[in-house]
């Protein structure tokens, strides 16, 4: 299960490391996302934020989180 800020989290959070080290993790490439599906996603919650941009672009739904990207989704954004 995931909540409110794992969707705002794939919307702003850089991968880290590896070939698409930069890159937002909802606009890493479906096959990317894939072949760490097949091998294993790395542990905690970057595995976990990354299996769920995989399933956000199975079920076509990465039009969601378009407006989560820049700070101005109402309702997703924690105060202070």
């Amino acid at each position: 299960m995931f909540d409110k800020q794992d969707l705002v989290d794939i919307a702003r959070t850089p991968m880290p490391f590896g070939k698409y080290s930069g890159r937002v993790l909802i606009d890493l490439p479906e096959e990317y996302l894939l072949w760490f599906a097949k091998k294993e996603f790395p542990a905690g919650r970057l595995g976990r934020l990354m299996a769920l941009a995989l399933e956000i672009k199975i079920e076509g739904l990465t039009g969601l989180i378009d407006p989560l990207r820049h700070g101005n989704a109402r309702g997703y954004e924690s105060a202070g």
